[in-house]
C-alpha cells in the first residue's frame, strides 16, 4: 500500500486544503493569536500520518498516529474558537467539524489496524 491510498491521509489533506484559504484571509492579528497555531495543527495531522507510514515498527508508526490524533483534537479546539470569534462562517464550521470527526474515526481505525500487525 502507498501513503496516498490511505483514506485517513486523504481526509487529512482535504482538511488542510480547505483550511488554507481561511487562514490566508485572517488579518495579521488573528493569524498571530489563533491562525498560525490552527494551520500548524491542521497540517500536522497529515504530516504525522505520513511520517508514521514511513516507519517500520508498529509502535513507531502509532507514535506518529497518536501525534496526529493530538493535532486533530487541537484543531477541533481552534475551529471552535474561530467560530466563536466570528472568523469563520457556520458553513465553514460545520464542514470542518464534520471532516475532523470523520478523520478522527478513520484515524482510530488505522491505529487499531496498525496495532493488529503485531507478530504473534
Amino acid at each position: 500500500m502507498k501513503l496516498w491510498e490511505l483514506k485517513v491521509y486523504h481526509i487529512a489533506r482535504e482538511i488542510s486544503k480547505y483550511a488554507w484559504p481561511i487562514y490566508k484571509r485572517l488579518d495579521w492579528q488573528m493569524k498571530k493569536i489563533i491562525g498560525d497555531q490552527w494551520i500548524e495543527a491542521i497540517d500536522s495531522i497529515s504530516a504525522n500520518i505520513a511520517e508514521g507510514f514511513g516507519r517500520f515498527h508498529f509502535l513507531d508508526k502509532n507514535k506518529f498516529n497518536y501525534n496526529a490524533r493530538g493535532s486533530l483534537f487541537e484543531s477541533f479546539d481552534w475551529v471552535d474558537k474561530l467560530f466563536e470569534r466570528k472568523e469563520i462562517t457556520k458553513e465553514e464550521y460545520d464542514y470542518l467539524i464534520s471532516k475532523l470527526a470523520l478523520c478522527h474515526k478513520k484515524l482510530n481505525s488505522y491505529i487499531q489496524t496498525t496495532k493488529s500487525q503485531i507478530k504473534k
